[in-house]
């Protein structure tokens, strides 16, 4: 089965169980009635814009959603799975989520 069939089947009857871009595209364009180009253009730039926040290490506190944060990761020492030696993991930073109290008590 080629991959693009398989991610057809998977969407068939709701999300499918993962959700893209296009389907957040496709939701605003049939609840505001405004045309894909753009819906297309706001969802692209609310992206860019979360983006650019994370980038320069900013909070992004969506209410009742929840907060996404850039924090610093540790270094560490990690395993080569092929050669079970050791490798030196560089410190870095990572985005963290925390979900708010609505995404918490999902059903």
């Amino acid at each position: 089965m080629s991959g693009y069939f398989v991610f057809a089947l998977e969407r068939v009857g709701g999300f499918g169980g993962f959700l893209i871009k296009l389907d957040i595209i496709n939701e605003v364009v049939s609840r505001t009635g405004i045309t894909k180009t753009k819906a297309e253009m706001a969802v692209e730039t609310v992206f860019e814009t979360m983006k650019r926040a994370l980038s320069e290490e900013d909070r992004i506190e969506l209410r009742g959603f929840g907060i996404f944060n850039v924090r610093p990761r540790k270094t560490g020492i990690g395993r080569n799975p092929r050669t079970g030696a050791e490798v030196a993991i560089p410190p870095g930073k990572a985005v963290r989520f925390k979900p708010g109290k609505e995404l918490q008590t999902l059903q």
